[in-house]
């Protein structure tokens, strides 16, 4: 047992140094995104002449499970966007998947209810989870319209990253300073 546990780590370590060196050939050649000054919370790419890098804001799991995010203003976006806006859009977004995960009588009933129809009720409803994640959609588009794009930033919604962190695009456009 021991030495089949020793020779899965070993292959495990082989296919990570693969990756790795798989990684580092395609950005030697040019190609792909490259770590931003060694920051491993952001990326740096380019595309068609615009060169942009990504800035993630990780999920805050101070208090447990639930989904929340940090509401630090990352370096990389200091000067671009200020302090308070950023905090009350993270905050907002952050009291959205709290109310997605409350539990009420009405969620209750959905899973009863969803339990009793062997779950076919939910081809023809949403549950209330969907309902707040198209909320949040709309919102984060609504954020991106009003006050991000304006400012060579684009706010990706956490589902499209399985909830893990809030992706910021910032576009460099040429003759930006």
């Amino acid at each position: 047992m021991i030495a089949l546990n020793q020779m899965h780590r070993e292959l495990q370590s082989e296919a990570i140094n693969a990756i790795i060196r798989l990684f580092s050939d395609k950005m030697s050649q040019g190609g792909g995104a490259t770590p931003a000054g060694g920051n491993p919370t952001a990326l740096q790419a380019t595309g068609g002449g615009v060169v942009f890098s990504k800035v993630f804001i990780q999920r805050d799991y101070s208090e447990g499970t639930s989904v929340k995010f940090h509401t630090r203003l990352p370096a990389e976006l200091e000067g671009m966007i200020e302090r308070h806006v950023f905090e009350a859009t993270i905050n907002r977004l952050n009291e959205f998947y709290a109310e997605a995960e409350e539990g009420s009588c009405g969620t209750y009933c959905e899973g009863c209810i969803g339990c009793i129809t062997a779950y076919l009720i939910y081809m023809c409803s949403e549950t209330h989870y969907e309902k707040t994640l198209r909320k949040i959609s709309k919102f984060v588009a609504s954020q991106n319209e009003r006050i991000y794009n304006a400012k060579g930033l684009q706010l990706i919604d956490p589902t499209y990253r399985g909830l893990r962190v809030i992706e910021i695009t910032i576009f460099d456009r040429p003759g930006r300073t």
